[in-house]
């Protein structure tokens, strides 16, 4: 059985499909959050990790060495790991990169599928959590940069404001209630969910792309 967590505990990435309405069950990410990893069975994954994790070091790489010709000084990905600590819940990150000049600085993210609002919306969730969390970077005023392999989208720190933060804290504190949210079941979300019929009674099994349909012909 899932053990409760004492305190709720969200990683970014279950929070940007959410926010920008890419996935709509929020349920999943309830789940995670007020539940022991460790403790529940996953469904096993079918995602190359592997090759995932190489294109994801090159374009790390290939970002790295150009920022630091720039005479940039770049930390990498655990050296940015973070929790932010709230009265509902604490949430953990760890952003690629992290530059900073001055007052001035800039959180990267490596991402080497296809653009998604979801990204920025990830990378605005560490300007946000940053300098708020880690005390090296405290006053320090964030741009972001979703870095892909064929260009970089920029994110002014304007993007992370009272709207954005309002609607950062709200889903945070659903997720973080001890009421379970509403359970919005499809075959494309639960493909990419690693929780199982056993805690999720509601699973779809079927893939993506096999719908029941009624097997009529429409008029056009």
């Amino acid at each position: 059985m899932a053990q409760k967590r004492e305190m709720p505990y969200l990683w970014v990435t279950w929070l940007t499909k959410l926010l920008v309405g890419e996935n709509s069950c929020e349920w999943a990410a309830w789940f995670r959050a007020n539940h022991e990893g460790w403790s529940y069975d996953k469904v096993s994954s079918t995602f190359d990790a592997t090759g995932w994790q190489i294109k994801h070091t090159e374009l790390l790489n290939k970002t790295i060495v150009r920022l630091e010709k720039e005479g940039k000084t770049v930390f990498t990905e655990n050296q940015n790991k973070f929790i932010l600590r709230g009265r509902t819940a604490n949430l953990g990150g760890k952003p690629d990169l992290i530059t900073v000049h001055n007052d001035g600085g800039t959180i990267l993210d490596a991402k080497t599928g296809q653009p998604s609002p979801s990204h920025h919306l990830q990378v605005m969730i560490y300007m946000y959590s940053i300098p708020r969390s880690l005390r090296q970077y405290k006053g320090v005023t964030f741009d972001g940069k979703v870095v892909y392999p064929d260009r970089e989208d920029h994110i002014p720190s304007s993007a992370v404001d009272e709207t954005f933060i309002k609607n950062l804290s709200e889903l945070i504190i659903r997720l973080a209630s001890p009421n379970p949210s509403r359970r919005v079941p499809s075959a494309i979300e639960c493909s990419f969910c690693n929780i199982t019929k056993a805690d999720c009674p509601d699973r779809i099994e079927s893939e993506p792309d096999n719908i029941d349909v009624m097997g009529e012909t429409a008029d056009f």
